[in-house]
């Protein structure tokens, strides 16, 4: 996957057009991830121990990844990465900018 945890993205395609945020989750067997803010669904919940009055609760649904476009940190777009190695180690960086995703 192009994305990680903790990545800001920005979302490319569907009803969450333009939005951004974070990458809470990454799913790789489904090709999903979970981004902060974006595809708040409803769920509905029976009274339990942890929510005892139940009810209705607003909560983030996965998305898929080809939705999602990682922002290059230094023009704040959303970009492809590329890969390159820099010390021996396989990295991932912006091709707008060529700044370096990995921290």
């Amino acid at each position: 996957m192009h994305v990680k945890k903790g990545d800001k993205v920005m979302i490319i395609s569907g009803k969450d057009k333009g939005k951004t945020g974070v990458i809470l989750a990454a799913f790789p067997k489904q090709d999903r991830v979970l981004v902060e803010g974006v595809n708040i669904v409803k769920k509905h919940s029976k009274p339990s121990q942890v929510n005892p009055q139940g009810g209705i609760i607003n909560q983030e649904a996965p998305i898929h990844v080809s939705n999602v476009m990682p922002v290059d940190p230094k023009s704040g777009e959303p970009t492809r990465v590329g890969y390159k190695t820099v010390d021996g180690k396989k990295v991932r960086v912006a091709t707008k900018s060529g700044e370096v995703l990995d921290k």
